[in-house]
């Protein structure tokens, strides 16, 4: 178990250090893309405007322009929303494909927690930022990709989709293995989401948001723990799946 500890906390960190070399990314990109700020990538979002608000711009505030994020809780529902959107669409995929009643169930919780915080977090929005949460443009996406198209992914790089926690849509249908496939993309996903939880509760400005990412890292730890565990047991001469 202690070995098992080690290893995630090893992911964590090259996960964490793509996220760092993906900001220098970022930077270069503010100038081209207003909307990218603070290592978050956001293009193709819908409803954003380059102006005084936004950041880049001087920091966008709270009230200051109609989409600015300049809330590092306004920043994690924007990212976290299309996140989970990711690990939906791969439970929906397991629950037709999978093979085993463990994936299925899991598949079941994943879908509806996610979907339920989703909800949750609209909402929040709505009542916080005013405004309903900025939606994602055609083949973009953040820290997963629907199909063979380049997404957005950590700090938004373009063709970085699947670099810290992305997932393949298109390869997930395509597996032969379906079972082995979901969790070797499911557990990096897992982490990434860990990862963004666990950051943004340093600078949460809402205490009922702190709860809820409180909960989602340790939630998506024990199932990432699951995870490992079946991947040993069902896969005892494959490698374990990396971040």
């Amino acid at each position: 178990m202690a070995s098992d500890t080690v290893r995630q906390r090893a992911r964590l960190r090259t996960a964490f250090l793509a996220l760092v070399a993906g900001g220098a990314c970022t930077a270069l990109l503010w100038r081209a893309t207003p909307f990218l700020a603070q290592g978050w990538g956001g293009a193709g979002m819908h409803g954003y405007e380059e102006g005084p608000g936004m950041p880049g711009y001087g920091g966008g505030t709270r009230g200051q322009g109609r989409t600015g994020l300049g809330s590092s809780d306004q920043h994690f529902i924007v990212m976290m929303i299309p996140h989970h959107d990711g690990a939906i669409a791969m439970a929906d995929l397991a629950l037709s494909r999978a093979q085993r009643p463990e994936i299925k169930a899991l598949a079941k919780s994943i879908k509806a927690s996610q979907t339920r915080e989703n909800a949750q977090m609209r909402d929040w929005y709505r009542t916080w930022y005013g405004q309903d949460v900025p939606s994602w443009g055609p083949g973009t996406g953040w820290g997963w990709q629907n199909g063979m198209g380049m997404g957005m992914g950590m700090g938004g790089g373009m063709g970085m989709g699947t670099m810290g926690g992305g997932t393949n849509l298109w390869a997930l249908r395509q597996a032969g293995d379906f079972d082995r496939a979901f969790i070797e993309q499911m557990i990096p996903h897992h982490q990434m989401g860990v990862m963004m939880a666990s950051m943004a509760q340093t600078n949460s400005q809402h205490p009922e948001l702190r709860e809820l990412e409180q909960a989602m890292v340790r939630v998506q730890s024990e199932e990432i723990q699951q995870m490992e565990q079946w991947y040993r047991n069902w896969y005892p001469g494959g490698s374990s799946p990396k971040s």
